[in-house]
């Protein structure tokens, strides 16, 4: 079982961190609750990415990134190390966002891609 003191696949941005633990407070989100990223199959480009709140599962990895409980299933790994999450407010954007340098082409959702 992996601890939470290894090293992270994924980071976080401060703006994704502020975002994260503000919706963590107005969700009041239980510590036995953390942070889900992964991939699924789907999407315009053949993948999409999982951000979400979730419990820790079997297969999973644990990380603690800013104070944060992140769970990732092992398998999605490949997909995702290196990945920088972040999050926009601004005029023309606003969401979290993915800069994944392992996807080969990404379509303009953003949320999508292929590897």
């Amino acid at each position: 079982m992996e601890t939470a003191t290894a090293t992270a696949p994924v980071s976080l941005t401060q703006g994704a961190v502020n975002e994260l633990k503000k919706l963590i407070d107005q969700q009041e989100i239980g510590s036995d609750f953390g942070l889900r990223v992964g991939v699924e199959g789907g999407g315009c480009s053949g993948m999409s990415y999982l951000l979400g709140f979730d419990q820790k599962k079997d297969g999973d990895s644990e990380y603690t990134i800013a104070g944060i409980r992140v769970f990732m299933n092992k398998a999605h790994g490949m997909y995702l190390a290196g990945m920088e999450i972040d999050f926009k407010n601004g005029l023309d954007a606003r969401g979290f966002t993915f800069n994944n340098p392992n996807a080969s082409s990404t379509c303009g959702c953003g949320s999508s891609f292929s590897a």
